[in-house]
C-alpha cells in the first residue's frame, strides 16, 4: 500500500529548495496485512511544496528513501543540498540514502516548516497513539531520561524569571553578550505577542563556571527548558535531536510554585521562554543568552 500527496504553494524560485525538512517514521496505523505504516515528509522552508509518501514498514529502507527525494525533486530534478531531520531514530536511514546522492543530513529540532504542516495535517486527519490511546502527536520523541551535566559546570544559583515581551528584545538586542541565540523565527513582535505579557525564562549565576557551562550548552543546541515534578523537583533543558539534561534541582516549595508559573507562562507566551547565563547577579555582565520556543 503507498500513498502520495505533493502540494506546491507557488512556483520555486532558484535557491529555494536548497534545504529541505524531512521526516520519517512509523504511524500508529497500519495497512491490511497488518505492516505498520512509515510516512516520509518533505518540505522547502520556504513552504512552496510538499511531498508525502506512506508505505508499509517492509518498504521502507534507504532505496525507498532515495526514490522520495528524487520524486520530491520534481520535474526539474534539482536536489537539495541538505536534508534536516528533527526524528534522532529516522537519522542514520536518511543519512544512507541521501549519501549516494550527494546530499548532506543534519539532525536538528528547528525545523519550523515542516511541523506545521505535520500539525496541520494531523488535526484535521487525527489518529489515537497506539500506546497511551490519547491523541497522536506528530512531533512527539522518545522520552530519553535526563541526565545531570557535570559538577564543574553547575551553577552557584538559579531562579526563575519574566520580562515583559515587548521590552525583551529592545533590551538584549545590543547589549554585548558573547554567546546569543535570539532567532528572527521567535521574535514576540513576530509571534503576536502583547508586549506586556511576562516573558518567562531561566536565569542560571554560575560564578567562574558561566563561560565553561555556556560553552558546552551551545554544543548541546538548547531547544527548550520544563520544569518537572520530581523529588527533587528540576529545570530540564531539552537539547539536541533527544537529549535532556539537568540544568538545576530544588526540593523549596516557592520554588515549585515558581516553577508552575514559569509553565504556566510559557504556554500563554506560546511556548517561548529565555535561558540566561551569567557570572554573577550583579547584572552588570552577561555570558549567554537564548530565545527558546520547544516546537
Amino acid at each position: 500500500m503507498e500513498q502520495h500527496e505533493s502540494t506546491a504553494a507557488q512556483p520555486s524560485a532558484p535557491g529555494d529548495r536548497g534545504v529541505w525538512e524531512v521526516d520519517c517514521g512509523r504511524r500508529p496505523v497500519s495497512d491490511r496485512a497488518g505492516q505498520p505504516l512509515w510516512e516520509w515528509v518533505a518540505c522547502d522552508r520556504a513552504g512552496t511544496f510538499v511531498h508525502r509518501q506512506v508505505a508499509p514498514q517492509g518498504d521502507v529502507n534507504p532505496a525507498w528513501i532515495r526514490g522520495q527525494i528524487i520524486a520530491a525533486a520534481g520535474p526539474d530534478g534539482v536536489l537539495p543540498k541538505e536534508l534536516v531531520l528533527f526524528r534522532p531514530e529516522a537519522l542514520g536511514l536518511v543519512a544512507a540514502a541521501a549519501t549516494e546522492l550527494g546530499i548532506a543530513v543534519r539532525g536538528s529540532r528547528q525545523t519550523p516548516t515542516l511541523k506545521a504542516w505535520l500539525r496541520h495535517h494531523y488535526q484535521q486527519h487525527p489518529l489515537r497513539d497506539r500506546d497511551t490511546g490519547g491523541p497522536y502527536d506528530p512531533l512527539a520523541l522518545v522520552q530519553r531520561p535526563p541526565l545531570p551535566i557535570a559538577a564543574t559546570l553547575q551553577g552557584q544559583r538559579w531562579r526563575f524569571a519574566a520580562l515583559p515581551a515587548g521590552e525583551f528584545e529592545p533590551l538584549w538586542r545590543d547589549r554585548p553578550v558573547p554567546l546569543k541565540s535570539l532567532p528572527a523565527a521567535h521574535s514576540p513582535l513576530a509571534l503576536g505577542l502583547a508586549s506586556d505579557l511576562p516573558l518567562p525564562g531561566i536565569v542560571i549565576d554560575a560564578g567562574r563556571s558561566a563561560m565553561p557551562l555556556a560553552r558546552w550548552l551551545w554544543q548541546q543546541e538548547p531547544f527548550a527548558v520544563q520544569f518537572m515534578l520530581g523529588q527533587p523537583d528540576g529545570a530540564i533543558l531539552e537539547a539536541g535531536l533527544g537529549d535532556r539534561w539537568v540544568l538545576a534541582t530544588s526540593a523549596d516549595a516557592e520554588v515549585r510554585a515558581a516553577g508552575h508559573t514559569f509553565e504556566n507562562r510559557k504556554r500563554m507566551a506560546r511556548g517561548l521562554h529565555f535561558l540566561l547565563i551569567r557570572p554573577d547577579e550583579s547584572d552588570r555582565t552577561h555570558t549567554a543568552l537564548w530565545l527558546l520556543k520547544g516546537d
